[in-house]
């Protein structure tokens, strides 16, 4: 839905959005709601149902920019990474048929950058929001006794290969109140738009469609503000005297 409302926004009440839905119909269950001050509206569908290969993802997004889409959700990237006929899925087959060491891996590392990554990153489309189911995953420490231990980790992982993060412009994670949490904004000022924190409405859909119109958004003081409330205390204390230093020289150049 958070999807759904960031897109709206920035394709207007006359843009399209097209959803590639993965999750049996969950996605089309948002048709035209309405919360507050924002809206969904009418969007296309293409449902993927039973095999969930890149080449498959593929075809959908060919079908997308096909149908003039101003707006991309793939929801849910996850099943290209782990669902039925996708990377891991390959993986182990090609281990199955007796593929030794690389083997196993290198046909489905292959479809992957080539079928999706590399679509993704080359598609016409202004706006593409990838919506991945997300995990805890386990870390190792050391504990009292010097001895290592197994516990839950901090971070969110999403459910698919780790380098799709490194592809994103803006990445984040959502909190059980449906608030938005960035971490990663390419372009420092990004953080004034999805703002860490705060639910995602049609607003900052259009905010962050005059971001890319290349409109001013926000002074560097409000975007210090956002990055900062985002930081953990330690992480705070680090970069108080950075962000005051930048503030001043800010009001240099004013």
């Amino acid at each position: 839905l958070s999807a759904l409302f960031l897109a709206r926004g920035f394709v207007g009440d006359k843009g399209k959005i097209v959803m590639i839905e993965s999750e049996s119909g969950r996605g089309e269950a948002h048709m035209d709601t309405t919360i507050g001050d924002s809206r969904v509206g009418g969007f296309d569908v293409i449902s993927l149902r039973d095999e969930f290969s890149p080449k498959t993802y593929d075809q959908a997004i060919t079908l997308a920019e096909q149908a003039n889409a101003d707006a991309l959700i793939i929801d849910s990237a996850s099943h290209e990474w782990e669902g039925v006929g996708g990377v891991l899925h390959m993986a182990e087959q090609k281990r199955q048929d007796g593929a030794k060491s690389m083997q196993v891996w290198t046909q489905a590392k292959i479809d992957h950058q080539r079928h999706f990554i590399g679509r993704l990153l080359q598609t016409p489309i202004p706006l593409v929001i990838l919506c991945m189911r997300a995990k805890v995953p386990m870390e190792e420490y050391i504990d009292d006794k010097g001895k290592k231990q197994m516990r839950r980790g901090d971070m969110l992982v999403p459910k698919q290969d780790h380098d799709i993060l490194f592809e994103c412009f803006v990445h984040g994670h959502f909190d059980p109140e449906h608030r938005f949490h960035g971490t990663k904004y390419t372009k420092p000022e990004l953080a004034a738009v999805l703002k860490s924190g705060e639910v995602i409405t049609n607003a900052t859909g259009k905010a962050l469609a005059a971001w890319a119109r290349g409109e001013p958004t926000a002074t560097l003081e409000s975007v210090l503000a956002s990055i900062m409330a985002a930081l953990t205390s330690d992480e705070l204390d680090a970069v108080k005297p950075m962000a005051a230093l930048l503030g001043k020289e800010d009001k240099k150049k004013a």
